[in-house]
């Protein structure tokens, strides 16, 4: 005697079995479960990246006398805005001025001259790498990436007897050099994977027509790279806009701190002045806010195009 498997229609089905059906199953699309799931996930790792942030943010505003309250809001009460004040603008009735503005100056220029020579170096490099084929070309591209895998630390001591023997210690110039150093290899392995998506034949095109190796890369390759160049300038502003360990070892003259070590003064022998150290940690990151706002329109073609070669 055999048996038939009678199949179930949605029609057979209760009304509560088929709500479960459609909540956790769905025959085309997710279904509302995995959408739920999915946001609250995403809302949970928002709130926990966040939440770090808001906590420097309630320390800039709370007064000096309720520094170490357990309280947990994010606006404390009693708030004020004397911490940004004093980091601003300094504080005459203790005779102490303010250098936050001459830290932010030096960062920028520091970072600015840096990521514009680390591109100039990087965009020619990589077009040699991506389009010349020559000794010792792959052992050099081996060569830059190894020099990413060594700790800054091991760097400093020779570093600073190169810089003291050319006197370049307490120079922004000594720091540009320390930085375009360690950034050119990065950059260069970036742009060299997005030289390699864009098509030969519109260099051979515009050689044919009389362009010289020049023009073919100003007028034709520089332009397509607009993404690639936006992102390899913002990974060594970004690069050294934070760096601390290197910029402690070649600047130590108060008139040459850049942000990292400028913020550092507050953390005195005894005392620190959280309130301060907040208030210039959430003033530092609003032009770095401003810069990825900007450079958003650039910052997913330029991270993926490179990655595959067409």
């Amino acid at each position: 005697m055999t048996t038939e498997t009678i199949p179930i229609s949605k029609a057979n089905l209760s009304p509560i079995r088929r709500f479960l059906r459609w909540f956790f199953v769905r025959a085309r699309g997710d279904s509302p479960f995995k959408t739920i799931l999915i946001h609250a996930v995403l809302i949970m790792a928002s709130i926990i990246a966040v939440y770090p942030v808001l906590r420097v943010v309630t320390i800039s505003l709370r007064p000096n006398d309720t520094l170490l309250t357990t309280d947990l809001r994010i606006i404390p009460q009693n708030a004020t805005l004397d911490n940004y004040k004093e980091v601003l603008f300094g504080a005459p009735d203790k005779n102490r001025k303010s250098d936050f503005f001459l830290w932010i100056w030096n960062s920028i220029s520091v970072v600015t001259v840096t990521s514009i020579v680390s591109m100039i170096l990087a965009a020619v490099s990589a077009y040699a790498f991506s389009r010349f084929k020559f000794p010792g070309r792959s052992a050099g591209l081996v060569f830059l990436l190894t020099t990413q895998m060594i700790p800054a630390g091991m760097l400093l001591l020779p570093l600073f007897i190169m810089l003291a023997q050319l006197k370049m210690i307490n120079t922004s110039l000594g720091l540009i050099i320390a930085y375009s150093v360690s950034s050119v290899p990065l950059t260069i392995w970036t742009l060299k994977g997005y030289y390699d998506t864009i098509p030969v034949d519109l260099e051979e095109a515009a050689l044919i027509d009389g362009a010289s190796r020049y023009t073919t890369f100003t007028k034709i390759i520089l332009p397509l790279s607009t993404p690639a160049l936006a992102i390899a300038f913002l990974f060594s502003f970004m690069g050294g806009w934070s760096e601390y360990l290197v910029a402690r070892v070649v600047l130590q003259r108060n008139d040459t701190f850049t942000w990292p070590l400028g913020i550092f003064t507050y953390a005195q022998q005894f005392t620190v002045s959280w309130g301060q150290f907040s208030a210039a940690s959430v003033l530092i990151a609003i032009p770095v806010m401003i810069l990825f706002l900007y450079s958003s329109k650039w910052l997913i073609s330029g991270l993926t195009l490179g990655s595959v070669k067409g």
